[in-house]
């Protein structure tokens, strides 16, 4: 199973289970931005501890599910991390946190087409602010060249005054001024 097989399985594991989710990280990032390989597929869910085992019912065996559920400490949620059999390729199940960012962001998901289906995934200007605040606090420089991408195919298409807003609340209202004056002109 590639990449995209295991994207899609998990989307059509999702959607017939009725699990709210969005698709975020760097494959958000590419459909907003410039594309770029990744080795996962990140997803923040609305996941009951009853679902996992439904979506891993679902899914099948050429799924496992690591047993440890971890706790990822930027975004301050419960992880499972799933993976196709055979491969390196990770899908992230980030559950959706009381975080009002987190709240905000997965309320205003959108759908886009994806891998030949209809996919809910998170906003350009979501995908701009978690990317900023992850490249601030976790130093990542991927994270910042992937916020300029959106920036750059988005441009005056972009709600900035929420994009500042949260820039503001988060911190990261620097980052991202530094980043807007190394861009060329639109």
């Amino acid at each position: 199973m590639n990449s995209d097989q295991a994207t899609a399985a998990v989307i059509d594991a999702l959607n017939a289970l009725g699990v709210p989710y969005m698709l975020v990280g760097s494959l958000s990032s590419s459909l907003h931005g410039i594309p770029r390989s990744t080795r996962d597929a990140d997803f923040v869910v609305e996941l009951s501890q009853g679902q996992i085992s439904s979506l891993m019912a679902r899914l099948g065996p050429q799924f496992r599910l690591d047993p440890q559920v971890s706790f990822e400490t930027v975004t301050g949620t419960t992880l499972y991390i799933l993976a196709p059999l055979d491969s390196p390729y990770r899908i992230e199940l980030f559950c959706l946190s009381d975080d009002p960012f987190d709240q905000e962001r997965f309320a205003r998901r959108q759908t886009c087409p994806l891998l030949g289906r209809q996919a809910f995934v998170s906003t350009p200007e979501d995908v701009i602010i978690v990317k900023l605040r992850w490249a601030n606090e976790l130093n990542r420089s991927r994270d910042l060249e992937d916020a300029r991408g959106v920036i750059a195919v988005q441009a005056d298409r972009l709600d900035w005054e929420y994009i500042d807003r949260w820039c503001r609340l988060h911190g990261t209202r620097e980052v991202l001024e530094r980043l807007r004056d190394t861009m060329p002109p639109p």
